[in-house]
């Protein structure tokens, strides 16, 4: 019997975040889930177009975010 259960990846490459929809798949016969096939490359492809500054690409597949960084002034 297998179970599923979607869970958000977050994925940091360079100055952006990305939050990724991910589906797990849980079986009886495996100690841990596991990703098909479509989800590793999923997480492949958002990779590839945040490497490549895609954003395009990016924002199809996931919620993007730039990092932005913090200065503390006295």
């Amino acid at each position: 019997m297998n179970n599923t259960k979607t869970q958000t990846k977050i994925i940091r490459q360079g100055e952006y975040i990305a939050e990724i929809e991910i589906t797990l798949t849980y079986t009886e016969e495996d100690w841990f889930p596991y990703l098909s096939l479509q989800e590793a490359e999923k997480l492949d492809n958002l990779r590839l177009a945040l490497q490549n500054n895609d954003l395009k690409t990016a924002t199809q597949l996931a919620r993007i975010y730039r990092l932005t960084p913090v200065t503390l002034t006295a």
